[in-house]
């Protein structure tokens, strides 16, 4: 499996979207700082998934919530959790 993983930071209250055939350990290195685009972003916390059988379609989505349309719908989607944490931009 192959997934696509939103993180919230609680330092500066923004989001990061990823990409790993692992997500367990993919966590595990950004919440320990291996993660040079996260190091500086902790505490984070793992807010939503999506799981793919094919690499290309996980990674098709990662480019897609990343960009405006995506990240538009995903604030969408994610609302109540984004409120919760006080997410800066919603």
């Amino acid at each position: 499996m192959y997934y696509v993983y939103i993180l919230f930071s609680e330092k500066d209250k923004e989001l990061y979207t990823g990409f790993s055939p692992d997500l367990k350990s993919r966590f595990k290195a950004h919440s320990n700082g291996f993660v040079k685009a996260t190091k500086h972003r902790r505490p984070l916390k793992l807010i939503y998934y999506e799981a793919y059988e094919k690499e290309l379609d996980a990674k098709r989505r990662e480019k897609y919530l990343k960009g405006g349309n995506g990240r538009g719908e995903l604030k969408i989607q994610l609302k109540e959790i984004l409120k919760e944490l006080e997410y800066k931009y919603l």
